[in-house]
């Protein structure tokens, strides 16, 4: 059990939050092994190399994980007013979200489940 009186239990839990500029995408209807592929590919680049690695490449995550990379550089522009050609990749990672469940239906009166996965995608960006 945690001591203390709640305000200051609170207190000492935000004065903990990271200040580095972020962006969060949840629910996003791609699969986390999907998207670790792409978040695999611009982990630790700085934003210019990152955005062109999600340019041109081919897989329906990169033009998710591309919108949401703009919006943390814009985060990071806007409230923490950060130099875009210093910022870089710090951590991307994707969560599993919640699974929607349907039914397809087979031979001989047989219903076979499909699972369509969904994920949740944060990218942190940070300043060199």
């Amino acid at each position: 059990m945690a001591k203390g009186h709640r305000s200051q239990i609170k207190r000492e839990r935000n004065a903990n939050n990271d200040t580095r500029p972020s962006a969060k995408l949840s629910y996003a209807r791609v699969s986390v092994q999907k998207a670790c592929f792409v978040l695999d590919a611009i982990r630790g680049k700085d934003v210019a190399t990152a955005l062109a690695v999600l340019e041109y490449n081919p897989r329906y995550a990169s033009s998710i994980v591309k919108k949401l990379l703009e919006s943390a550089i814009a985060n990071a522009e806007n409230n923490n007013g950060m130099n875009v050609e210093k910022l870089y990749v710090a951590e991307c990672s994707a969560n599993k979200g919640p699974t929607m469940k349907r039914v397809r239906p087979r031979a001989q009166g047989r219903a076979y489940r499909i699972e369509k996965r969904m994920s949740h995608i944060i990218v942190v960006l940070d300043e060199r």
